[in-house]
C-alpha cells in the first residue's frame, strides 16, 4: 500500500512549491530554462527505474515465511526498520546489506541463529531482486533523450558502485549521462563535493528525485534548486518533510517524470 505519510511543508510559503496532487503551471521563466543551459542531476531508483516495489515485495515474503505467532506483521516491519537503519550505519547500502538486515531481524525475533536452511531460504527472498529485468518509470526514456540535447545531466544515486553501476547499464540509459556519481550517502556536503568537481553553477543546477530526504532537503540545503517528483512506493527511511526552497532557490513537484520537459 502507498505510504501516506510524507509530509509537506506549507505549500503558501513560496510560490515556487506545490501543492500535492496539483499539476504544476509551466511557469514564465520555464521558457528560459529551455534555452539557457543548466545542469540536472537526476536519483536513479524509484526516479528512473522501479526498486522499492521489489524490496517490499521481499518484505512481505519474509514477513509471511517468519510468522512469528507474538509480534504483527506491523510489528516485525518496524523491528525490520531498526535493523536495516543499524545495517546501513555499519555497512552502507544495497543488497548484500538488506539480507543482513533480513537475517539479524530474523534471529532477533526467533531469539536464536537462523539454521543453514533458514538462512538460504531468506537469502532467496532477496535473489529476484538481483534477477530482476530494470522497468523504467513511464516517459523516462524519451524524456531524457529530449533534455540530454539541451542540458547536462549528471546521475547522481547513491548505494553499492557494482550494483548501481549494473543496474544503469542494464537500463540502456548510460550514453546520456555526461557523469556518474554514486555516493555512499547524499546530504548537503555530499551535493556540493558533487557541484564542485562538476564545476556546477548554483542557480543553474537542479536536483531531480522522489526522496525528501535524500534528493530534495539536502540539495537545497547545499544552494541547489530540485524538483520533487513523489513515488508511490518510496522507501520508508526515505521519509521526511519536504522543505520550503531557501530564497532565490526554486523547488518544483512535478507528478510524473514526463513533464520536466515542460520546464527545461
Amino acid at each position: 500500500m502507498p505510504d501516506s505519510n510524507i509530509q509537506y511543508g506549507d505549500p503558501t510559503v513560496d510560490p515556487n512549491r506545490l501543492q500535492p496532487g496539483r499539476k504544476p503551471p509551466a511557469p514564465e521563466h520555464a521558457a528560459a530554462r529551455k534555452t539557457v543551459p543548466q545542469t540536472i542531476l537526476l536519483d536513479a531508483d524509484d526516479t528512473l527505474w522501479e526498486n522499492n516495489i521489489y524490496f517490499e515485495r521481499a518484505i512481505a515474503a519474509f514477513i509471511s515465511y517468519l510468522d512469528h505467532r507474538v509480534h504483527t506483521p506491523e510489528e516485525v516491519r518496524e523491528h525490520l526498520n531498526v535493523c536495516e537503519r543499524a545495517t546501513i550505519a555499519a555497512h552502507g547500502y544495497g543488497l548484500k546489506s538488506f539480507r543482513k538486515s533480513l537475517i539479524h531481524c530474523f534471529e532477533d525475533l526467533s531469539h536464536s541463529p537462523a539454521t543453514p536452511d533458514k538462512h538460504a531460504r531468506i537469502v532467496s527472498f532477496t535473489d529476484s531482486i538481483a534477477e530482476h529485468e530494470i522497468e523504467l518509470l513511464p516517459g523516462v526514456a524519451p524524456t531524457l533523450h529530449d533534455l540530454a540535447r539541451r542540458h547536462r545531466l549528471i546521475l547522481v544515486t547513491k548505494g553499492n558502485l557494482e550494483e548501481q553501476t549494473n543496474k544503469l547499464e542494464r537500463s540502456g540509459l548510460a550514453p546520456l549521462f555526461s557523469a556518474v556519481e554514486v555516493l555512499a550517502e547524499k546530504h548537503d556536503s555530499a551535493y556540493r563535493d558533487v557541484t564542485r568537481r562538476h564545476a556546477c553553477e548554483q542557480a543553474l543546477t537542479w536536483m531531480v528525485g522522489n526522496s525528501p530526504r535524500s534528493d530534495i532537503n539536502p540539495a537545497l540545503a547545499a544552494g541547489l534548486n530540485a524538483v520533487f517528483i513523489p513515488h508511490d512506493y518510496t522507501w520508508v527511511l526515505e521519509h521526511e518533510v519536504v522543505n520550503q526552497p531557501p530564497t532565490g532557490q526554486h523547488l518544483l513537484e512535478l507528478p510524473t517524470f514526463a513533464d520536466l520537459t515542460a520546464h527545461f
